[in-house]
């Protein structure tokens, strides 16, 4: 249970910053700066729930795997979101 929660609080958190960046593409507009500082603690907290759940080493393995593969698939998600209004307008 206590891992589902770290994997939600660093998901959240990691989503929370993509969307404040200015080069974001999912919204119209970036988030406000107050949603990055919230997303940053969502993102330390999840790291220490992976830490009290895995260990230190293991923990920030996986927080960091989290971080990663959220802002890898973010702008892909964009990216198909886009194309896929394109093709709807045609």
């Amino acid at each position: 249970m206590i891992t589902l929660f770290a994997l939600l609080l660093t998901l959240s958190g990691a989503v929370l910053v993509y969307l404040a960046s200015a080069k974001q593409r999912l919204r119209a507009s970036s988030l406000p700066a107050l949603a990055r500082l919230a997303g940053w603690l969502l993102v330390a907290s999840g790291t220490g729930s992976w830490w009290y759940d895995a260990g230190v080493g293991p923990g920030i393995t996986a927080a960091l795997t989290t971080l990663m593969l959220t802002w890898v698939l973010l702008p892909y998600l964009a990216w198909w979101r886009t194309s896929a209004m394109e093709a709807g307008e045609s």
